[in-house]
């Protein structure tokens, strides 16, 4: 199940206290924040969370998979989002326990309980530099 925008104004709207209109209203504004930051080629990093980057890929050869034959792939920009090394922890916290030993889930385990760092990080403002994350890195990834 995916969540969308209009999930996240529910869940500020129940949790935080806020009007719908005004959690549909903050939601509006920090997309819009974070659009425009990265629209000017800066970075958005959020404690605990992770980083957004705007990276160039350089014109390349690639190949058509109906026919085979080498074709070029257009110079662009893409996004990438870099996960800070609290958001990962806390994910593999609550998830670990549902892989076997081949790597594979079983769904019917529930997710544990636990305190989400990621989140007290965010809303501490505090740096997860700590604990090993390298996000200011570059990503070679293609």
């Amino acid at each position: 199940m995916s969540m969308t925008k209009a999930d996240i104004v529910e869940r500020i709207y129940k949790e935080a206290g806020f009007s719908k209109k005004e959690a549909a209203e903050l939601v509006d504004l920090v997309f819009k924040v974070i659009k425009d930051t990265l629209a000017k080629g800066e970075k958005v990093k959020i404690s605990g969370f992770g980083n957004f980057s705007i990276r160039d890929k350089a014109t390349r050869i690639g190949r058509n998979p109906q026919t085979g034959s080498a074709m070029p792939i257009n110079a662009r920009r893409v996004l990438t989002f870099k996960p800070s090394q609290i958001l990962k922890e806390d994910i593999t916290e609550r998830y670990a326990h549902r892989l076997d030993e081949n790597g594979n889930e079983n769904t019917a385990l529930p997710v544990k309980e636990a305190k989400p760092r990621a989140l007290s990080s965010f809303l501490n403002n505090e740096d997860d530099t700590n604990y090993g994350d390298s996000s200011d890195d570059d990503d070679n990834d293609e």
